[in-house]
C-alpha cells in the first residue's frame, strides 16, 4: 500500500443536502482495487446507508478511470500464495461484505461512470437504480479471459437488467461495452458528455431529496424482496468458484500472460 492508499482518502464522501457523492480516489492506478481501497469503499458504503441525512447517494471515479476491476499486481502476488494463505481468505472476505453492502443497499444508488470501467468497475453497475455514463466510457469484465468467473452477483443481475445475450456478451465473451452500448442493453440510463456527468447525476438525485425517507427505503426494499434472495445466492454461488479458481493454473497464466502484454505496452 502507497503512502497515500489510506482508508480516509482513497475514498471520498462529499454530502450536499440530502445526496452523498462517494469518489474512488486511487486515480494512479485507475482506480484499480486493492485492499485499502476495498475496506474504504466497504466502510463508505455501510456509513452512508445508515445515515439518515442522506437519501441517495452517487458513485464515481477520480481521473479517467470510474474503477478499472481488481488491482492484478496484488492479485498475482496473492495467488502466488499458498491456496490456505489467511490473506487470500481475507481479501476475499472484505469484498463479500463490499459486495452485501452494494446489494442491499436501502437507498437510491446511481452510478456516475466517468471513464473506464472493467471488472467490478462494470458489474456493479447491476446493483445500481440509475446509470449515467459519460460519452468516452467503455466497460468490460473480462473474467473468463483471466480463468475466472462472474462476481457482484453479475450471473443474476446482469442477464435480468440486460437480457440473455447481452449478459453472455458481457460475461462470457467479454467485449468491450460503450457507453451507448451500456444504456442500449437496457443497464445504463443515459449517455452525457464528460463535463456535464456529474452535475446530471446531482440534479437527478437532488429529486429523491423531496421523498420522505421512510418511503424511500420502504420502496427500496419492497422493490428488492422478489430479488434479494436470488441476488445473494448468486454472489454466494459466485464467491464460492471463485475460490476454487483464484490460483489455479489456468488463472496463473492468464495472469502471467497479462503481465507480459503490459510489460509490452499493450492492453
Amino acid at each position: 500500500m502507497s503512502a497515500a492508499d489510506t482508508t480516509d482518502t482513497i475514498v471520498l464522501i462529499e454530502r450536499d443536502c440530502a445526496v452523498a457523492t462517494l469518489t474512488l480516489n486511487r486515480p494512479d492506478r485507475l482506480n484499480a482495487l486493492n485492499n485499502a481501497l476495498l475496506t474504504g469503499l466497504r466502510d463508505a458504503m455501510q456509513e452512508l446507508a445508515g445515515d439518515d441525512s442522506v437519501h441517495a447517494v452517487i458513485v464515481t471515479g477520480a481521473g479517467r478511470a470510474f474503477c478499472a476491476g481488481a488491482d492484478l499486481s496484488d492479485m498475482s502476488q496473492v495467488n502466488t500464495r499458498d491456496l490456505n494463505d489467511p490473506s487470500r481468505a481475507q481479501t476475499r472476505s472484505v469484498f463479500d461484505d463490499l459486495e452485501e453492502a452494494f446489494e442491499s443497499f436501502p437507498k437510491s444508488l446511481i452510478a456516475a461512470v466517468n471513464g473506464l470501467g472493467v471488472g467490478f468497475g462494470f458489474t456493479l453497475l447491476g446493483y445500481c437504480d440509475h446509470v449515467f455514463l459519460a460519452e468516452g466510457a467503455r466497460l468490460r469484465t473480462p473474467f473468463s479471459q483471466l480463468g475466472l468467473c462472474p462476481e457482484a452477483s453479475a450471473s443474476y443481475t446482469f442477464p435480468m437488467r440486460m437480457g440473455w445475450a447481452e449478459a453472455s456478451r458481457a460475461l462470457l465473451m467479454g467485449e468491450w461495452f460503450t457507453a451507448q452500448d451500456v444504456v442500449a442493453s437496457g443497464l445504463g440510463q443515459e449517455v452525457v458528455a464528460l463535463d456535464a456527468l456529474l452535475e446530471t447525476a446531482r440534479a437527478f438525485a437532488r429529486k429523491y431529496e423531496q421523498c420522505p425517507l421512510q418511503s424511500l427505503k420502504a420502496t427500496k426494499a419492497l422493490m428488492l424482496a422478489a430479488h434479494l434472495p436470488h441476488i445473494r445466492k448468486a454472489r454466494e454461488a459466485e464467491n464460492a468458484k471463485m475460490r476454487e479458481l483464484l490460483g489455479t493454473p489456468a488463472n496463473k497464466q492468464a495472469l502471467a500472460d497479462f503481465a507480459s502484454r503490459q510489460g509490452k505496452g499493450r492492453t
